[in-house]
């Protein structure tokens, strides 16, 4: 990708700097995503006396909040409103369109700041590893997710819907958000901010029917009551459970505790008290103790092969699903698996599992100096409130070890001034929140004269040339 130069200069904001503050404690976060902010937020409370530079890839901020959830959930998005309050902090600056591992690397980060705190999420998506998942249409949820979301790499995702029946196999809340998005009438994601690409090849989908497929039973499903609640209620949809998949059921909610046993009660209503509605057009269907075995198909995918489970173990909740030697196959013309993501070692002095694909740290700390949260540091587990707990808990272990003098301040760091020259040496073009604002106002210019609240901008040359369009990022004096 090619690269601009760009010009240090500095806002009036952000110029004015105390004595005491240049010779602050220098912090770096790794990731512009919830993660990261929340880790920020954190930090610059407890620590006033500090600068933080949170370096993204993409030249937009927010990470998942962006590019993960469902166009037709925009209260969950709210939260970019802290974020943005945290970016304009004067002790805080936004870095984007800086490559962790390729334009820095985690030496640099370590010779430039007192502390780097990596939290740039999981972007890869775990695989079954049986035979025909290579087929065509046979799709990871990440991808579709970013298909429709606008995130750069996913645009050009081939995604066919010219069939009739799609299988998920998954049962998290993604998975649902994917079935909802193929499922949900055409005027109704009209009004969101889905990429205009995904909602033309929406609009003409020929799928009638979504398989929402896992291995284990009602009691185990990783989907939450809204999640579930959205789906029953989606206009044009039936939702059919199998009810003999719920035998024994109904028994165990007063064993349950809450949140589950709320979400159990609606399962079991739903499955047989079933509401008739009114000449559906699509059907959502739930199916349990189905553990995929292969892809059919010989270029294109056209069925799934499963063994038939059964569940055994005393805690209702945590039941193993044990092959019963059963098979069936169920016919479709597009798979989307989603059974989670998984972080990838993007600097090779990270310490790295790769087997359970997260950073290896001890309550988010690293190595000396050095520190993760966010899914990076735990694995994809959780929701946003998830992220936000285990970044704030980061944040102030970083906050004690600076206290307790664990990282020695008295070192003087140049921050990102030193990082800057290595950057522009390379021309890379350093995009600052100022900049991701010119970007946010043209999405929203765009957005408006169709209908939306923003319409993305899914080229990152595109993004790169709304920002130079004035000043860039800005040093501290």
């Amino acid at each position: 990708m090619h690269r601009f130069a760009f010009s240090i200069t500095r806002n009036t904001r952000s110029f004015v700097t105390s004595p005491a503050l240049s010779e602050s404690t220098k912090i770096c976060v790794v990731g512009g995503g919830p993660a990261g902010f929340y880790a920020a937020q954190h930090i610059v409370k407890a620590l006033p006396n500090s600068e933080i530079d949170i370096f993204e890839r993409l030249p937009v901020p927010f990470g998942l909040v962006r590019f993960g959830v469902a166009p037709d959930h925009p209260e969950v998005k709210n939260v970019i409103n802290t974020f943005t309050k945290t970016a304009k902090n004067p002790q805080v600056r936004f870095a984007g369109n800086v490559n962790f591992g390729t334009d820095v690397s985690l030496q640099d980060l370590k010779e430039a700041y007192h502390a780097v705190l990596l939290t740039y999420g999981a972007e890869e998506d775990k695989t079954f590893g049986i035979p025909g998942e290579n087929l065509k249409n046979v799709i990871s949820a990440r991808e579709f997710v970013g298909w429709y979301n606008g995130l750069p790499r996913d645009k050009d995702l081939d995604v066919n819907l010219n069939n009739e029946d799609v299988v998920i196999l998954g049962q998290g809340n993604v998975a649902v958000d994917a079935a909802r998005m193929l499922l949900s009438p055409i005027d109704e994601l009209k009004k969101t901010d889905i990429t205009e690409h995904a909602l033309a090849r929406l609009a003409n989908s020929k799928v009638k029917t979504v398989y929402l497929v896992g291995r284990r039973g009602p009691l185990q499903v990783a989907f939450t009551i809204k999640e579930l609640r959205e789906m029953i209620n989606l206009r044009d949809c039936s939702t059919v459970f199998e009810k003999d998949h719920f035998e024994g059921v109904p028994e165990t909610i007063p064993k349950l505790v809450r949140p589950r046993k709320r979400l159990t009660e609606l399962l079991v209503k739903a499955a047989l008290e079933a509401k008739t509605v009114d000449s559906p057009t699509k059907t959502f269907r739930p199916l349990f103790l189905r553990s995929p075995l292969s892809f059919v198909g010989d270029s294109n995918v056209t069925g799934v092969k499963f063994g038939i489970n059964s569940l055994q173990g005393a805690d209702l909740e945590s039941q193993q699903a044990i092959a019963t030697g059963k098979t069936e196959e169920i016919p479709c013309g597009m798979v989307l698996r989603s059974i989670g993501y998984k972080s990838v070692c993007a600097d090779p002095t990270v310490p790295f599992d790769s087997k359970r694909g997260k950073v290896m740290n001890v309550n988010g700390r690293v190595d000396k100096g050095v520190y993760s949260a966010g899914w990076l540091s735990t694995g994809p587990v959780g929701v946003i409130l998830t992220t936000m707990s285990n970044a704030f808990e980061t944040g102030s272990n970083v906050v004690t070890d600076v206290k307790n003098q664990v990282i020695d301040t008295s070192v003087k760091k140049h921050g990102f001034s030193s990082i800057n020259s290595k950057l522009k040496a390379k021309g890379v073009q350093v995009v600052s929140f100022e900049d991701w604002e010119k970007i946010d106002q043209e999405e929203i210019k765009r957005g408006k004269a169709v209908g939306k609240p923003r319409e993305k901008i899914i080229n990152i040359q595109e993004m790169l040339s709304i920002a130079e369009s004035g000043n860039t990022i800005a040093l501290k004096s």
